[in-house]
């Protein structure tokens, strides 16, 4: 389960990512509390307008930023994105800590940490391709999930504490020092074990080359298809988890951070699950879509805390199973050189879909309540899986018609 820590650069790698990633699930919990109780009156549009400045730029800037994966040093650039992102918390921080903010710096820093996350989240997402081995890959990609999810399971529980002792300022400060831990472990790699042979063969490569690629191939469309749907209409935790807290639980900031903690309890478990699994195949994205489908429904009627913690807990096992999947078959099966850019539209497919989603999920909350925001996500889940399905039958015919 964990073969790809035996390499020098990925267990330092993960070390310093995991420090990191307390801090940023911290930041996430702290600042949906920030607009939902502190900045507005339970407003769910402002959460999911937030979380369209943050996500949109993943689409707008897609032109550059696969470019960038895959032309330049992917360790210098994820050092200068880990340093603005850390600069960034620190100044939301200070604002809060402060007393000054207002909900538009929330909307300004969303809109700046979005565009920087653009250019971090491909580089980072391929860099562990140069951290191990192609056969390690996958279950680096999965360990790198887990180390993401266990962070949930810290960071929302002690902004949580937090907030409720110190105020939501001290969990931004507390995010923008963790960025060290992951500059200090980009500092102390191995140079010369990183495996940098795939931008050679990119070298003169532009984004169009990388939809003409994706067009070849049935089963990256229909990834990338199911990952729309999740993406716009689905894994909106951040507006479900708060409005059904604030909302419908009338929950405090620490119950808040549990409930989200609770999520990355599921999440956490379908990462290690992930790494067990020896190859991923397309069926796992068929039954992590439709069992998300399920978790939405049951979390959508579910009377009380307690019971709707377990149906996240569910939620979560079934998201982590199919962005896993998803990462994994990607990678594994696309050629080295494309990665970067295959990865750019995979993160834009994935989070663009967020600026119309985000607002929309926001409105259904609003208006109808948060039960029918997660109606909506349940729809998702289902519709992707539908299309799983489709796909897998149609990979059926063809080979049958080929065979024959």
């Amino acid at each position: 389960m964990f073969r790809s820590l035996r390499t020098y650069n990925f267990r330092i790698w993960s070390a310093g990512t995991f420090v990191s990633n307390i801090g940023t699930w911290m930041q996430r919990t702290a600042q949906d509390w920030l607009v939902l109780a502190e900045l507005t009156h339970q407003d769910a549009l402002a959460v999911g307008v937030i979380m369209g400045l943050q996500y949109g730029p993943q689409l707008l800037l897609l032109p550059w930023t696969g470019y960038a994966a895959d032309h330049v040093d992917r360790r210098r650039l994820l050092m200068i994105t880990q340093a603005v992102m850390g600069g960034l918390a620190l100044g939301l921080g200070i604002l809060t800590v402060s007393g000054l903010v207002q909900l538009w710096h929330v909307y300004v820093f969303a809109v700046l940490l979005g565009c920087t996350t653009a250019f971090d989240a491909p580089a980072r997402q391929t860099f562990v391709s140069d951290l191990v081995d192609d056969a390690d890959l996958s279950n680096a990609v999965a360990l790198n999930s887990t180390s993401f999810n266990a962070a949930q399971m810290i960071g929302p529980a002690v902004a949580g504490v937090t907030i409720a002792a110190l105020g939501s300022g001290w969990a931004f400060l507390i995010n923008g020092a963790s960025f060290i831990a992951v500059l200090l472990s980009l500092c102390l790699l191995r140079i010369a074990d990183l495996r940098r042979c795939s931008r050679v063969a990119c070298a003169h490569g532009k984004l169009t080359d990388g939809f003409r690629y994706v067009w070849t191939r049935p089963d990256l469309k229909a990834i990338l298809f199911m990952l729309f749907l999740m993406g716009t209409f689905g894994l909106n935790f951040p507006i479900f988890i708060s409005t059904m807290a604030v909302g419908v639980f009338h929950a405090g900031a620490g119950q808040y951070g549990l409930l989200t903690s609770a999520m990355a309890v599921g999440t956490l478990a379908g990462a290690l699950l992930g790494a067990r699994r020896p190859q991923p195949r397309f069926v796992h994205l068929l039954s992590g879509a439709a069992v998300f489908g399920i978790g939405c429904a049951l979390a959508a009627a579910m009377p009380n805390t307690w019971l709707f913690g377990g149906a996240l807990c569910l939620i979560g096992i079934s998201a982590l199973t199919f962005t896993t999947v998803c990462n994994s078959l990607i990678q594994l099966s696309t050629d080295p050189g494309m990665r970067g850019r295959i990865m750019a539209i995979r993160l834009a497919i994935g989070l663009g879909g967020m600026p119309v989603g985000a607002p929309l999920v926001g409105w259904v909350a609003d208006q109808f309540g948060p039960r029918w925001a997660l109606v909506v996500g349940a729809a998702s889940g289902f519709s992707a899986a539908l299309i799983a399905w489709l796909h897998l039958a149609g990979s059926r015919q063809r080979r049958i018609r080929d065979n024959s």
